[in-house]
């Protein structure tokens, strides 16, 4: 069972919920013996104190926070360190560790990843940082083992920065927030809610944390119960679950859209921390006596069963009984969701993977930062003992999430009671999760242990006539699925005596492989670049008045970061701004580069004191109209660029080239109904874009219009919330756009251009 309380709740000693409503003062006052003070109860959170002790603001309203350490994998390290680069810096300041884990096959683009891997490493030596080469750790679980410590704060450049089982406040973000701490500046933002996620019960027999956490996300995804709050876990579940277990629940929690996540700590993490050789790095946490959130999610762990997330979201649950018992009806209301998330582009079928009326699955995957941990793939192993995948479509590939571990699989023998059963080990990478590794078959079905099942996250191409998909399942699961040779069966049908083998960590191939300057620059080395790694373009600061051109209109319900910039092959190029463009919106809205590109070329004739009117002839007619009502407007004073408008744009990936693809293309601005994340916004912003909110369902612009923005640079300077804009057409239809609060440093950078501009020395 999982519950949302409606209202916010009090915590007593760490078990007992009061929800706050009309009757709570009293019922607390008997058990209190007074009543409780909720401001001061708020700060009871673990949240709280964690920000409280991270906050150089002084204001606990408005924060300002230095993390203790940073982390980025080698498709975000590059245009991070480029844009420090091109704002002055010399050192890393704070610990800084460059994995290597997504683009790691370089087995696209000729040389470009192995060229983005040696930059890494010469920028590592020169400026002080930790450099994990390919193949020996994710991001995250890199980050578990030897980054993660009790009460501290990891901001990285992935949007799985989640750390919170082991007691550390982590966040995922675009590039340039990094950039600020490499420039020794501040995470800014206003104070989060927190919402408690009290966990009782104890899992049965067969579920796995990933059934835990889809059971979760299904819950609060679509409602926006935990949008940008930080989920505090707590409740006497907690202690019920392992460390690895806990970690598995909590990387999950990015696809709820929450901003952070912290658990309360006890023994197991404690032996954690002991296992990797790092005790010191323990801190109990916990909340206090009398705590408040500001909402409650109550998870009986007993009662979670074995969950499948189907195409094309993690949000879009079910029990595996649930799918087995019901399944045409399933697949059938699948494929017409699969109508919106792919526009129509290709046929989807899930229908035609009814077998003898059951599913079956052609391909199973356990990955990553989310599958890829020790106590999954044992229990995997176990599973599959004796057992054998079969003959037929489908395939198992186990990819653990570190070189420890898997040295640990081999030395317990799991991975050989894996292999005997036909999967096939591999080692670490990410490209599973994000569409770079194991792409099945055209209209094949992978179930897999990763974290999200995104369109083309499997690496199919809309555009080609290439389709396939994934279903998000446990571990346990899947490998139950394997053991009936690709039916889909919940691990909880499989009579198994789970061996549960102690871990023990060896960090001696870290030591030979890692390279860890201790934190000691060297301004001696030469970085090494590779033809593909390019600039940032020069960008211009906002001018007086705006003229933008909407060059995509997307009505889905939400726009993933995916949609915006593609993942997968992509990847490869994003050390290369404008040649990453090209690919923006591509699986999308295949005309929305051309389009954006016929405005820029006319903004680029401004700025290059040409006439704009003769790059882009229907430009006349619109200045012409604007000038008839603003006589002063010319050329010099008025930008042109373009802009999208989205529903909910921004979710999943904190990719910042969600943002600064279309920013090189010329845009200088969206709109939204809302921002799905608080990264894909502060991207936009970071990049110099407007982030306009226009919350009307219907729209007084089109496809194709201009709109015109008269004093906009006034109005970010006077830090206006409303500004008054105009569609261009035959006349002027004047309207309103909207825009959240922004920070002083934020709307210079808007003003200054981008972040580079407002660092640049």
């Amino acid at each position: 069972m999982i519950k949302l309380y409606e209202n916010g709740v009090y915590l007593l000693n760490g078990t007992e919920i009061v929800e706050d409503n009309g009757e709570a003062q009293a019922a607390l006052q008997g058990k209190l013996g007074k009543a409780p003070n909720k401001e001061e109860a708020k700060q009871g959170t673990m949240a709280y104190n964690i920000l409280k002790a991270h906050n150089t603001s002084g204001n606990m309203d408005k924060l300002k926070i230095k993390f203790d350490k940073l982390t980025s994998h080698d498709i975000t390290f590059v245009g991070i360190i480029q844009t420090a680069r091109a704002s002055g810096l010399e050192k890393f300041p704070i610990p800084y560790v460059l994995t290597n884990c997504h683009n790691s096959l370089c087995a696209v683009g000729g040389t470009i990843n192995e060229d983005d891997h040696m930059f890494g490493l010469t920028c590592a030596k020169k400026y002080g940082g930790v450099y994990v080469p390919p193949h020996q750790a994710v991001i995250h679980q890199f980050a578990r083992e030897m980054l993660a410590g009790g009460g501290k704060m990891i901001l990285g450049s992935d949007s799985h920065t989640r750390y919170g089982a082991l007691g550390t406040m982590a966040m995922g973000e675009g590039g340039p927030e990094l950039v600020k701490q490499l420039l020794s500046q501040t995470y800014d933002i206003n104070m989060p809610g927190v919402v408690g996620v009290y966990l009782t019960g104890e899992p049965v027999k067969g579920v796995g944390p990933q059934d835990v956490a889809l059971a979760i996300i299904g819950a609060v995804f679509a409602n926006g119960y935990v949008n940008n709050k930080v989920m505090e876990f707590v409740g006497p579940g907690v202690e019920k679950l392992s460390a690895d277990f806990r970690i598995g629940v909590d990387v999950m929690t990015t696809e709820t859209t929450c901003l952070s996540s912290i658990w309360k700590t006890d023994a197991k993490i404690k032996e954690f921390y002991e296992i990797h050789g790092r005790v010191d790095e323990y801190k109990e946490l916990s909340p206090a006596d009398v705590t408040y959130y500001d909402g409650m999610v109550y998870v009986d762990l007993s009662t979670i069963k074995p969950m499948i997330a189907m195409p094309f979201h993690p949000s879009n649950t079910y029990t595996i009984e649930e799918v087995n018992a019901n399944l045409e009806d399933v697949l059938h209301d699948c494929e017409q969701k699969a109508l919106v998330s792919l526009d129509g582009q290709v046929d989807f079928k899930l229908t035609d993977k009814i077998r003898n009326g059951k599913l079956y699955v052609e391909q199973g995957i356990i990955a990553g930062c989310a599958g890829g941990g020790f106590e999954n793939i044992c229990d995997a192993a176990d599973i599959l003992n004796g057992a054998s995948i079969g003959h037929d479509a489908f395939t198992l590939s186990v990819y653990p999430a570190s070189m420890p571990v898997y040295m640990e699989l081999v030395k317990n023998g799991a991975a050989a009671k894996l292999m005997e059963a036909g999967a096939v080990m591999k080692t670490a990478f990410c490209g599973p999760c994000f569409g770079a590794g194991d792409t099945p078959a055209n209209n094949a079905f992978s179930i897999r242990h990763s974290t999200r099942n995104f369109p083309n996250r499997e690496g199919s191409k809309l555009q080609n006539g290439q389709i396939s998909s994934v279903a998000l399942m446990d571990a346990r699961s899947i490998a139950a699925t394997a053991a009936n040779k690709g039916y889909l069966t919940p691990a909880t049908d499989i009579d198994v005596n789970f061996s549960k083998p102690k871990y023990f960590f060896d960090k001696t191939i870290y030591e030979n492989r890692v390279f860890d300057s201790k934190g000691v620059a060297d301004p001696s080395v030469e970085i090494q670049f590779g033809p593909n790694i390019k600039d940032w373009p020069a960008m211009v600061a906002l001018t007086d008045n705006l003229m933008i051109k909407v060059v995509s209109e997307i009505h889905d319900p939400v726009t993933t970061t995916d949609e915006l910039i593609p993942s997968g092959e992509t990847s490869s190029y994003r050390s290369n701004p404008i040649g990453l463009a090209e690919f923006a919106l591509s699986r999308k809205d295949p005309a929305y580069v051309g389009r954006a590109k016929e405005v820029h070329a006319a903004e680029v004739a401004r700025e290059n004191g040409q006439c704009m009117g003769e790059v882009l002839p229907e430009l006349k007619e619109m200045m012409h109209t604007v000038k008839a009502t603003f006589t002063d407007v010319n050329k010099t004073n008025t930008g042109v660029g373009s802009t999208i408008y989205a529903v909910k744009p921004g979710d999943g990936s904190a990719r910042e080239q969600a943002a600064s693809c279309q920013k090189v293309l010329g845009g200088w601005a969206n709109i939204a109904k809302e921002y799905a994340t608080k990264r894909y916004r502060s991207n936009l912003i970071n990049w110099g874009m407007l982030p306009f909110i226009y919350p009307e369902e219907e729209l007084p612009f089109a496809n194709g219009d201009y709109i015109f923005i008269p004093g906009i640079a006034e109005a970010v300077r006077n830090k206006a919330t409303t500004f008054k804009a105009y569609v261009v057409n035959k006349g002027m239809k004047e309207f309103e756009l909207q825009m959240g609060e922004l920070t002083d440093d934020e709307r210079e950078i808007i003003l200054k251009g981008c972040l580079i501009n407002f660092n640049r020395v």
